[in-house]
């Protein structure tokens, strides 16, 4: 199988590059991200403290998590429940970054990445899927862009279901969770040695797009 490991921060357009490259490609696409929200969601709806690491833990035997393909697109359920739209607020974004620094949180859900990633062809993206996940992936890429590009494509997501949503606060949680991410004990963000960076600041979807797909073409003698 050959497997790709796309890691970078938020809002780096690691999901929608790399939906696209797979849908090019023919492989399967795996959000990682959309794995931790669901866990995220499920703390916040128990009204658990999402950065409480024994609480948090208590509540993993209750929950299951699967990605299911429908007409080619991911959908993530939480025991049973599609919660693929719910996962995507800012609330649920955080709580993600906060439960993904729980060690219990990453081994219940590396099994679950590892065995689509032993059956497929497959492009994963996360924040540690090169360095920790899939450490011997055929490809490895650091997809970044500059904090305001970043914060600036989240906004235009984010207000399309909330008006009153504001820029600097998009921005001020971006940079949060950026620090997060990179300053965690566990697996923190960081480009993989063998990994080839790309940043996509003033890129257009298209062309980073095919520049995703050229480097896997160019790694795997494609």
């Amino acid at each position: 199988m050959i497997n790709v490991a796309i890691d970078g921060p938020a809002g780096a357009g690691k999901s929608t590059v790399a939906k696209g490259a797979a849908a090019k490609l023919g492989y399967i696409y795996v959000d990682t991200g959309a794995l931790y929200r669901a866990v995220g969601v499920y703390a916040l709806r128990h009204g658990v403290d999402t950065k409480d690491g024994d609480g948090v833990s208590a509540l993993l035997p209750e929950i299951s998590v699967e990605l299911k393909f429908i007409d080619g697109v991911q959908h993530v359920f939480l025991n049973g429940e599609d919660v693929s739209a719910e996962i995507r607020t800012p609330d649920a974004s955080m709580a993600a970054s906060n439960v993904s620094a729980i060690p219990s949180v990453r081994s219940f859900l590396f099994d679950l990445q590892r065995e689509i990633a032993g059956k497929n062809n497959c492009i994963m993206d996360g924040r540690d899927i090169g360095t920790v996940v899939l450490p011997n992936a055929q490809v490895k890429i650091f997809l970044t862009a500059d904090p305001e590009e970043r914060a600036m494509r989240r906004y235009k997501e984010l207000i399309v279901k909330d008006p009153d949503v504001k820029y600097d606060d998009v921005l001020a949680d971006l940079k949060v969770r950026d620090y997060q991410d990179s300053h965690r004990e566990i697996a923190p963000l960081k480009p993989a040695e063998d990994s080839v960076v790309y940043n996509t600041t003033g890129n257009s979807l298209e062309e980073s797009i095919e520049k995703v797909i050229n480097i896997i073409k160019e790694k795997t003698n494609g």
